[in-house]
């Protein structure tokens, strides 16, 4: 119990130590690591047996030779490929979210460190550390961010194109 009040501490602690704007930060980077998880657990658990259905319901069909046939195997395909390729998009603006939030954090801290200086009327390092504080923690939340969500977004991306390449191959056609 002294563990998790501990690192609540710590992690109000950062929060206060990087401004408003890191709280933004690391709410959308919750919310972009929630769907990320979302599309990790549906390729590897959910899709198979949706994959399953798909190459059943081709198989029972007695005409797979004809132009009918390749539009219908064309459309299974393609919803399976729309099926993979949901919430992708809005990862992807995540990421590119996350960088812009940090230079928005870059930009407040700034503004606190110029209105020190305003008020002190002088250059103290002390009186400006705060501020300087407050716009580099929150471009470092932002990128740290950024990087995770890129590097999963485009593990996923590409898993989506092989298994729909994979499903189309499985899906012959009779000549």
């Amino acid at each position: 119990m002294v563990l998790l009040i501990d690192s609540i501490n710590a992690i109000r602690d950062f929060l206060d130590t990087g401004g408003q704007v890191l709280l933004v930060i690391g709410v959308l980077i919750f919310a972009m690591w929630l769907l990320i998880l979302e599309r990790f657990i549906y390729f590897f658990i959910g899709f198979g047996q949706y994959k399953r259905n798909i190459k059943k319901t081709w198989i029972n069909r007695h005409e797979r030779n004809s132009w009918n046939a390749e539009q219908i195997r064309q459309a299974m395909v393609s919803r399976a490929g729309l099926r993979l390729n949901t919430n992708l998009a809005l990862i992807n603006v995540m990421v590119a979210l996350c960088p812009l939030l940090g230079l928005l954090g870059t930009v407040t801290g700034m503004i606190e460190v110029f209105d020190v200086m305003a008020i002190t009327g002088t250059g103290s390092a002390r009186s400006m550390a705060s501020g300087v504080s407050k716009a580099t923690i929150p471009t470092m939340a932002g990128m740290v961010g950024a990087l995770s969500g890129v590097f999963a977004s485009t593990f996923l991306q590409r898993k989506a194109k092989r298994e729909v390449e994979l499903l189309e191959d499985s899906m012959v056609l009779d000549h």
